[in-house]
């Protein structure tokens, strides 16, 4: 069916001949004829340019027909079989042939030169298949059937310096212009109503567009052809071939690549100098320097002198320069890499031949880093490298921080950011325009710090948002400059993490009171502790309820009061363990039972009262006794009361003695300066030592030190006394007699005998006389 008039078709025969009809009529309008044998597909022109017609037959000839002339206008050779499919292609310019021979031939629409064959061994090709507003292609096969992708994902669309956007749709040139928007309307992701104005047809078929740095003129490219045009009334500036085009920082300056190993460089549209590189140009990079792509690598050249700066060993796809020419993005197939580039340590070397190697200048780039990201589309804004990449995240780079912008919902191509709108522009492969606020002075702001112009930083920031002052401050932090990190943000939380890590008491203690958040408290109480500031390290622990913590300060100060607090909060607080731990390091060994017993750790509590508090034991397991009845009554009853069952608790009634004894010593509190002195508890043994006071009451009285401790070795000490080796008696447990005789005088010293009461002591006592 034509496509230009729904109401006409052709058809094709095995009489050789194609026909076109009108419906409703049984004789055909005309008839072409020219095939040598029987014609099996045919197919229209879709554009609205060109009255054509495409015809295949068993000749293994195609050709393009003139159907308002009816006129043979091309005959396309090539094929070794029959053709059996035929297409012009809706949105490129090409037109696909296929034949019996398993081939698939692409022809140039305009000058039918063929351009490339494809043969995917599926045997005979039967069918072409396409879709209007795709570059997809279906290919049927006697052995199944492929699809395939042609030309550039990639629209041909260029966006000016102030906001005027070029795209071509076929070969025609289009402009629309941002200024006429409404900026405050505008929505992030939302496609832009823009005014299209139609500028002219193109002399070639549009592949890229691109404007120059300034913008005043536009290069159309394909075809193996470029042309210059001004951009404002599209007139024709200069042409030539070329299969590549790039434009130089300097907007009179261009480059053109007409072959794999020739370069032509322009300047003011006149040739300026032409080189053949070393190992060949596979492509070619615009920017400051001039880059090219071989075998070997990428190498860059100055503009001017055509002198290699600096040969890199790696395949870039693309390379992107700032508008300062300091630095430079290059990205591979799957990654990129940030580069600085040093034009004094260039320029330097210029006056130092011997400082430049086959490789070129060494230290013409610094790397400042490397991301493992593909690069889809990116441009330069500052110091602030901003891409889409292959998951469609609209992303920027800056300082070693990788920012995300905006996931997009399809594959979308940066056009260009302007400054005024602080918005950034995208276009898809349908020529839409969306756009996405990024603002300028966040981007100017980081640009200033990146470039250690903390002067601009302080004059920018008051210009930025207070909703942006925390994604600024971990910009800071992330370059280590975490004091003004910590003024920036508006962030609590963030503001309160930078405080702990510049060790900040003060502004930490304020953000923490005003979160009450118990983390908080607890890192403020390291904080704190580390400084030694044990006062607020234990508010802090207070407000967190962090009874373990204050239990660890209060122990490792020796604060018993401190304990003695804690130990009645936290039994308050139902922390019975923590509570039973502070009363056991007081030594208040009843209330550790009664604690048992509360928190119903009945049998705990009974093997803790035979252990310490034996005169505690019937009252426990009497409670035991019914705890354990409710479960089994007969485990119940066999549960032994030491009252009931002397013969059952050997030393019982000088446990109960013992228990006395080692009361009277938790009386006395000993200070902490004296552990050395003391002998610790789990090499004490109280029934021994019991026994042993008993027998020595008459000989020796118990040994204490001038605070009425016992001695560490006083044991000992009896031992020897009532054993019998007088010879051990110099030395015994590290005592010798001269300090027990030293100590003796002393007290004598002391002693006022005036003051003792004699009247009860009769000095004719014949025990006396004995002793």
């Amino acid at each position: 069916v034509n496509p230009k008039d729904n109401n006409t078709f052709a058809s094709a025969s095995l009489d050789r001949t194609v026909k076109v009809w009108q419906l409703g009529s049984a004789q055909p309008n005309f008839t072409l004829e020219g095939h040598e044998k029987g014609v099996n597909c045919v197919d229209y022109y879709m554009g609205g340019d060109k009255p054509y017609l495409i015809s295949g037959a068993d000749d293994r000839m195609v050709k393009i027909w003139d159907y308002q002339n009816k006129t043979c206008v091309q005959t396309l050779e090539g094929h070794a079989q029959n053709i059996a499919s035929v297409s012009f292609h809706p949105e490129l310019p090409i037109i696909l042939t296929g034949s019996e021979d398993g081939t698939v031939k692409i022809w140039h629409a305009n000058t039918y030169r063929l351009e490339t064959t494809l043969n995917y061994g599926l045997e005979r090709v039967w069918s072409i298949g396409v879709l209007r507003g795709s570059n997809n292609v279906a290919l049927g096969y006697d052995e199944g059937a492929i699809l395939i992708k042609l030309g550039r994902e990639e629209p041909a669309m260029s966006m000016d310096a102030g906001g005027k956007i070029i795209w071509a749709k076929h070969s025609e040139l289009q402009q629309a212009s941002l200024k006429a928007l409404e900026k405050e309307e505008i929505q992030d992701g939302e496609r832009l109503p823009l005014a299209v104005k139609d500028m002219g047809s193109c002399e070639v078929y549009p592949q890229t567009v691109q404007h120059n740095p300034n913008g005043r003129f536009v290069v159309v490219c394909g075809d193996g052809e470029y042309i210059i045009y001004t951009a404002m009334a599209l007139r024709n500036k200069s042409f030539g071939s070329a299969q590549e085009f790039v434009w130089a920082a300097d907007s009179s300056e261009y480059a053109v690549r007409e072959s794999s190993s020739s370069i032509k460089l322009f300047k003011n549209f006149k040739e300026k100098k032409s080189f053949k590189p070393e190992f060949g140009a596979e492509n070619i990079f615009g920017g400051a320097l001039l880059g090219v792509k071989s075998v070997s690598g990428l190498a860059f050249y100055d503009w001017e002198t055509q002198e290699l700066v600096r040969r890199i060993e790696i395949q870039p796809r693309v390379v992107y320069w700032s508008e300062t020419g300091e630095l430079c993005c290059i990205a591979t197939e799957d990654s990129y890499f940030i580069l600085k580039y040093q034009s004094e340590a260039v320029a330097a070397a210029a006056e130092n031949p011997e400082k430049v190697t086959e490789d070129g200048i060494e230290d013409a780039f610094d790397v400042l880093g490397e991301v493992s990201e593909t690069v889809k589309t990116g441009l330069w804004v500052g110091d602030c490298f901003i891409y889409t990449n292959s998951v469609n995240r609209l992303n920027y780079y800056v300082g070693g921080e990788i920012v995300t912008v905006s996931h997009l919902d399809r594959t979308m191509y940066l056009l260009g950011y302007i400054p005024q709108d602080n918005r950034l522009y995208l276009g898809d492969k349908e020529l839409n325009v969306v756009s996405f606020q990024l603002l300028l002075s966040v981007l100017e702001y980081q640009t200033a710090v990146m470039r250690r112009d903390f002067d601009t930083a302080d004059r920018v920031l008051p210009t930025v948002p207070k909703e942006q002052r925390t994604r600024v401050a971990h910009f800071l932090e992330k370059q280590g400059f975490k004091k003004q990190a910590l003024a920036v943000s508006s962030d609590a939380e963030h503001k309160f993490d930078l405080a702990i890590q510049l060790g900040d008491l003060d502004c930490a203690y304020t953000l923490a009171k005003e979160s009450a958040s118990e983390q908080k408290w607890k890192q403020l109480a390291e904080l704190a502790t580390s400084q030694a500031k044990f006062e607020l390290a234990q508010q802090c622990l207070h407000e967190a309820q962090d009874h373990g913590g204050l239990l660890l300060l209060a122990t490792a100060a020796g604060n018993a009061d401190m304990v003695a607090k804690l130990g009645l909060q936290a039994d308050q607080a139902g922390k019975h363990n923590v509570s039973f731990l502070s009363y056991f390091l007081l030594g208040d060994l009843e209330r550790c039972l009664e604690i048992l017993l509360t928190s119903n750790r009945i049998p705990e509590a009974a093997f803790f009262a035979r252990t310490y508090l034996p005169s505690e034991i019937s009252r426990v397991v009497e409670m035991w006794r019914v705890q354990l009845g409710k479960v089994n009554e007969k485990a119940g009853q066999s549960l032994a009361d030491p009252k009931d069952y002397a013969n059952l608790f050997p030393d019982y009634e000088a446990s109960l003695q013992a228990q006395q004894m080692l009361a009277k010593e938790r009386t006395k509190v000993i200070p902490a300066e004296d552990w050395k002195e003391i002998m610790a508890n789990y090499e004490r043994k109280p029934l021994e030592e019991l026994n042993a006071l008993a027998d020595e009451e008459e000989m020796i009285d118990e040994v204490l030190d001038d605070k009425d401790h016992p001695i560490a070795g006083a044991i000992g000490l009896r031992e020897e006394l009532t054993g019998g080796e007088p010879s051990k008696l110099d030395t015994v447990g590290g005592i010798t007699t001269e300090d027990l005789e030293a100590e003796l005088e002393m007290d004598l010293d002391n002693l006022k005998l005036d003051d003792i009461d004699t009247t009860d002591v009769n000095l004719d006592d014949e025990e006396l006389l004995e002793d």
